[in-house]
């Protein structure tokens, strides 16, 4: 009883909070293979105090990932994202997308590791492919402006550029001697010296 009552009484995680763990379980162990009774032992809460929060396991995935893409498509909405020369639009996103990458690690992690197996899964993908999209169409319109070179494909570009970006998520771990802009510097000067049209 005196066991019972403490665990009820150590709820005290906020959603945020319930939901660094979920995704740090769901790193470890994949989405499916993770089970409510695994995240409320970690927490050491309850079952009954994680559905305070969410009805679901299935809702803690949606919101990681909404977490990552909507950080992302932040980035692209931003001042220097939307004017200004294409190739200055496109270095922005990518040096946000880094910074987005450091800062939200985890997530990103998790959204890079989804494969389409449901329809929250399905969801974040097409957004995935709508921020793709906008990169692309940047790395077009880059081109048409002169300042890429052309003999790539812009959608090839694309990815190569975010393969690269995608990467650090199986290497970099912030709180270390790179920072996040250190990061994205190198980025930027190694890719973007490739992309650029020749004079």
């Amino acid at each position: 009883m005196t066991q019972a009552r403490v665990r009820r009484g150590r709820p005290g995680h906020s959603l945020d909070s319930l939901l660094d763990v979920a995704v740090e379980v769901f790193n470890e162990r994949g989405f499916d293979a993770t089970s409510m009774e695994e995240l409320a032992a970690r927490l050491g809460v309850t079952k009954s105090a994680i559905y305070h929060h969410v009805p679901s396991k299935v809702e803690l995935l949606r919101l990681a990932l909404d977490r990552a893409l909507d950080a992302l498509f932040a980035v692209t909405e931003e001042p220097q994202a939307v004017t200004g020369r294409a190739i200055d639009r496109l270095e922005h996103v990518v040096r946000g997308s880094v910074r987005v990458l450091a800062a939200e690690l985890p997530v990103v992690t998790l959204l890079l590791r989804v494969r389409g197996n449901s329809p929250v899964e399905e969801a974040a993908l097409a957004r995935r492919r709508g921020f793709d999209r906008i990169v692309t169409d940047l790395v077009r319109a880059a081109e048409e402006e002169g300042d890429v070179r052309p003999d790539v494909d812009p959608a090839v570009t694309s990815r190569l550029l975010f393969g690269t970006v995608n990467s650090l998520t199986e290497w970099y771990r912030p709180g270390g001697s790179l920072s996040a802009d250190a990061l994205a510097d190198a980025l930027v000067a190694t890719t973007f010296e490739g992309l650029r049209a020749r004079a």
